[in-house]
């Protein structure tokens, strides 16, 4: 008897290992873009898997997708709720993750009768793209999971209430606010081209040398000039509490900071949320100094920098590989 039970437990294992194999993928792109955070994406899929064993659905002769979409889109929105709930320290942005050397399609978002269609409308790498999952943040926790499921993962109205537990009606009458609160990012998408890439990694390039050279005029024509500095500490590091607004005001502070710790630091160029980013590791450093960095831009069509993003906080970094920098 004893036997019997030991053989079954292992045999259960097993198959959550098999599914844990064939789902993780797709449920931790889910919940990182649900949350912008690749800690809480790998905790969800974490505790949707414990769920799974512990509290397996009645029916496991049915697909078991839908079951695990629906746990981890729970838990995703309960987190964003207790989330906005707590206030963050400073400004907040999402968590870093690589990509690798891909790009979006240069045409996108298929069109009839004058209207885009909802298949394709986001792609998959321009919705891990910071520009969009700040955007996200304007959405109530259930609306932007109505607008992952349809205008990113392709679901049906259908399937989409089925996951989250809505009517049909319901999911139409979200879906339709959610793409309205949208439209300040559709009306200036920032879709990760391989042109668009090339050209974020020349801007990128420039300011980090004019950086190091001390050239301040050039820094300062490479800015908008209502270009915005945010700067993620998550109350852990020293960073700007605030977001700075201006091309003078985001010139000093990154003048200030980089120009004083740049030679203590080890540089690599990488692809972060489709765009090309600097990932920074020091040497050394000050108490509530930051021992690590994520350091990118967005750009208008002039080539001009409109957004310089800092993300240093620990726990925002758990995306990113810095072994390769290590002294």
């Amino acid at each position: 008897m004893h036997s019997t039970a030991k053989s079954a437990t292992s045999g259960a294992l097993v198959g959550i290992a098999d599914l844990f194999d064939a789902h993780r993928k797709f449920l931790w792109g889910l919940s990182y873009r649900l949350t912008g955070s690749a800690a809480d994406a790998d905790d969800i899929v974490q505790e949707t898997f414990v769920r799974a064993m512990e509290r397996p659905p009645d029916d496991t002769s049915q697909p078991w997708r839908p079951w695990l979409v629906r746990v981890a889109l729970n838990l995703g929105r309960d987190l964003l709720r207790r989330r906005r709930r707590r206030s963050y320290v400073g400004p907040w942005l999402p968590a870093p993750i690589e990509t690798g050397d891909e790009a979006s399609p240069p045409t996108f978002e298929p069109v009839v009768d004058g209207e885009h269609t909802t298949e394709g409308r986001y792609d998959l790498l321009e919705s891990v793209s910071f520009a969009f999952l700040l955007a996200l943040e304007a959405l109530t926790p259930q609306q932007r999971a109505v607008l992952l499921l349809r205008d990113v993962f392709d679901y049906s109205v259908r399937d989409t209430a089925a996951a989250l537990g809505l009517t049909e009606p319901n999911v139409k009458t979200t879906h339709h606010r959610a793409r309205a609160a949208m439209r300040d990012y559709d009306r200036a998408r920032c879709v990760p081209t391989r042109a668009l890439q090339e050209q974020t990694r020349e801007v990128l390039a420039q300011f980090m040398s004019s950086l190091l050279s001390g050239d301040v005029p050039t820094i300062e024509a490479m800015l908008a000039e209502s270009v915005r500095g945010l700067s993620d500490g998550g109350g852990e590091f020293f960073a700007a509490r605030k977001p700075l607004i201006g091309r003078q005001r985001v010139l000093r502070f990154h003048w200030n900071i980089w120009r004083r710790r740049m030679a203590e630091a080890r540089f690599a160029a990488r692809i972060i949320n489709g765009l090309p980013a600097v990932v920074g590791q020091f040497v050394t450093g000050k108490p509530g100094e930051p021992p690590r960095v994520v350091f990118r831009c967005d750009i208008d069509g002039a080539g001009r920098i409109v957004a310089l993003h800092s993300v240093v906080a620990t726990r925002k970094l758990t995306g990113v590989d810095f072994a390769s920098l290590a002294v």
